[in-house]
């Protein structure tokens, strides 16, 4: 069937609404009900694809004939690397695909069980409790972010990677300069290089005295210095990131529905399904990219060889076909089939960790401050538009005090 250019997208819509912080584009949704899987022209020139249906993104997340390596992608909005990306760094299970991908997974899935997950669940606990009893000696107002939402994935991934307990103030300090808004370039590629050069001597110091963590587990297996580095380096990239912007933003969805916070304030046992519901709401990590490794049929399209999908995750959650009044948040709600830890063989490996966090964190915070409320007009909350992660960067807020 010969291509139509004028049903080509000349961009990928990432305008929200004004005043709508938490709705994707309207473009996605119009997109989704008439052509979920659509042709998109990307920054470099090239002519791939762009999936909003939740079906079709579920597919192409599972499909083996679609490759997550990194320098076969093409980007579908402006970047300094002009559409060419390098091979995945070592330890970096996101760029690679089956065998490689499936020795490091291997490897760690059983690091990451729901039982040995559940194990952290009191230490979750009081580090939230310990974070609690701060903010209420500091009394209001202060930054969520860094006060709550920071502290609590930060030193979670400290003691599941084993980071002796004197070195944590530095690995907070390096994650508020790679968090923080405007950060200079310079700035942000020292913190890099400075965790990196760090986990690399943890290493080092683990291969000569091995000690009972997911870093010192693994150094009895065959992974190479380098390869160990690496994966802690993308474990703590994947794990602090996404679980405090989903405190944060987690936060300011339920404080801009007050029916929604009440509901969880007055019955902390909706933790659960209020968690799952939020990941499909918000979607923080909006969406992905594949590229086909053969020609594939997709939703009666033929994608070609070569031509890269991106799959809008954050449309999918929306999907009517799929989630009933998908635009409304309700923390009663079985979200079930939600993509907001992806699908397939990359779907996110720590995503028990992430659950037993918010599971915790949010209900911990709604109950211990039951007024609590946004210290700034909604407009004025500084969001991440410009990032991977959607979020926000700081959040305000304050509270009755008793």
């Amino acid at each position: 069937m010969r291509h139509d250019p004028s049903n080509t997208l000349l961009r990928l819509p990432t305008t929200r609404r004004e005043g709508c912080p938490f709705d994707p584009p309207e473009e996605l949704a119009r997109l989704r009900a008439e052509q979920p899987l659509a042709r998109l022209r990307f920054s470099d020139g090239h002519l791939g694809w762009l999936a909003t249906g939740h079906s079709v993104v579920r597919s192409v997340l599972a499909d083996p004939r679609f490759s997550s390596r990194y320098e076969l992608m093409h980007l579908p909005y402006e970047s300094e690397f002009s559409g060419q990306l390098g091979p995945a760094p070592v330890g970096d299970l996101t760029g690679l695909d089956a065998p490689e991908h499936t020795r490091y997974r291997r490897l760690l899935t059983g690091k990451f069980t729901v039982r040995r997950m559940r194990l952290l669940t009191e230490r979750v606990e009081q580090i939230s409790a310990d974070h609690l009893d701060a903010m209420e000696r500091h009394g209001p107002t202060l930054d969520l972010v860094k006060a709550y939402a920071q502290p609590i994935p930060t030193l979670m991934i400290c003691e599941l990677l084993g980071v002796p307990y004197a070195d944590r103030e530095f690995f907070r300090q390096q994650t508020e300069i790679l968090m923080t808004q405007g950060t200079g370039e310079a700035e942000l590629l020292a913190a890099m290089t400075a965790g990196q050069e760090y986990l690399h001597q943890l290493v080092l110091a683990k291969r000569a005295e091995p000690t009972d963590d997911l870093l010192g587990d693994l150094t009895g297996t065959d992974l190479s210095d380098e390869e160990l580095a690496g994966i802690g380096n993308f474990l703590l990239g994947a794990g602090l990131d996404t679980t405090a912007n989903m405190i944060a933003y987690g936060t300011f969805a339920l404080l801009s529905h007050p029916d929604q916070f009440a509901a969880l304030r007055d019955d902390p046992g909706l933790a659960e399904s209020a968690v799952e519901e939020l990941m499909r709401y918000l979607t923080i990590a909006q969406m992905g990219a594949r590229t086909a490794l053969e020609d594939v049929e997709v939703a009666g399209r033929t994608v070609k060889a070569g031509e890269t999908v991106v799959v809008s995750m954050e449309a999918a959650n929306r999907d009517p076909a799929r989630f009933p009044d998908p635009d409304a948040l309700d923390v009663r709600r079985k979200a079930t089939g939600h993509l907001g830890f992806g699908h397939g063989i990359h779907q996110c490996l720590g995503q028990q960790l992430a659950r037993i966090e918010l599971r915790v964190a949010l209900p911990a915070l709604v109950t211990r401050f039951p007024t609590l409320r946004l210290a700034a007009a909604p407009e004025d909350i500084p969001l991440r538009t410009g990032m991977n992660i959607f979020g926000v960067h700081e959040l305000p807020v304050t509270w009755k005090e008793a």
